[in-house]
C-alpha cells in the first residue's frame, strides 16, 4: 500500500480520480497552493490535478518538481492533453476516466523505479546520492564533501544516535586520524545551512553524541 499525496481543491480524491478509491492506496488531500509542500506528510507518490486551470496548474507544477521527493503525476481531462510538455516536470500524467487495472500498473510501475534509485527522503530532507545534491523542504544545499556525506548518514539514520566515533569511522573512515573535535565544527557547520528554523533537526544527545530527529 502506497502512500499518495493529493495536490487538489476538489472536496474527494474520488471526484478527482475515481479509480484510485477502488485500489488500497493511503491517499490524502491538500489544497492545490506550493505553501502545502511546506508541512506535506512523508508520501511515496504525488498527484496534482491539473484538470481545471492549466495555467495555474503548470506553475505549481514545475513548483512541486523541485521539492518532491517521489514520483510526480499530474491528472490532467482530454482537452488539457494538448498543454502539457517536458517543462512541466511531473513523470507521468493519468486523465481521470482511468480504469483502476491500468492506475495500479502506473502507480507500481513508478513505485519499483523510484524504490531502485539512490534517493533518501526524512523530515523533508531529500539526498540524491547519484546526483550529490541535498534539498530541505525543496531548498538547495551548499554542502562541501564532507557535510553531505555526514548529512547523507544521519539522513539513513533518523532517530539513531551516534557517538562521534561512530561518525568518525563512518563518515571520515578508518583511517582518519584527527580528533573527534572535527565532528562537532562539521555538525555546527551543517545546522547553519539547515537555518535557524531547521537546525534542530540535528540533536545533540548529551555525553553520547548526535541524531537526525525522526519527524
Amino acid at each position: 500500500m502506497a502512500r499518495i499525496l493529493l495536490f487538489t481543491d476538489a472536496a474527494t480524491s474520488s471526484e478527482v480520480l475515481p479509480s484510485l478509491g477502488l485500489l488500497s492506496h493511503q491517499v490524502r488531500t491538500v489544497p492545490a497552493q506550493s505553501e502545502a509542500v511546506l508541512n506535506a506528510p512523508e508520501s511515496d507518490l504525488w498527484l496534482l490535478d491539473a484538470r481545471a486551470s492549466l495555467l495555474a496548474a503548470r506553475t505549481l507544477c514545475r513548483i512541486l518538481a523541485q521539492s518532491a521527493p517521489c514520483p510526480l503525476f499530474v491528472v490532467v481531462d482530454g482537452t488539457g492533453l494538448a498543454a502539457l510538455s517536458p517543462d512541466w516536470g511531473f513523470g507521468d500524467f493519468v486523465l481521470p476516466e482511468i480504469g483502476p487495472a491500468e492506475l495500479s500498473a502506473r502507480l507500481t510501475l513508478a513505485l519499483s523505479s523510484d524504490t531502485a534509485s539512490d534517493v533518501i527522503t526524512t523530515s523533508g530532507i531529500v539526498v540524491d546520492e547519484l546526483a550529490y545534491s541535498a534539498k530541505l523542504h525543496g531548498r538547495t544545499l551548499d554542502l562541501t564533501y564532507t557535510e553531505f556525506e555526514l548529512l547523507k548518514f544521519l539522513a539513513q539514520n533518523p532517530g539513531h544516535v551516534f557517538t562521534r566515533q561512530q561518525l568518525l569511522s563512518d563518515v571520515w573512515g578508518y583511517d582518519y586520524f584527527g580528533g573527534t573535535r572535527t565532528v562537532d565544527v562539521h555538525i555546527r557547520r551543517l545546522r547553519a545551512k539547515l537555518g535557524p528554523d531547521h537546525e534542530t533537526m540535528i540533536e545533540t544527545i548529551r555525553n553520547v553524541g548526535y541524531r537526525l530527529a525522526a519527524r
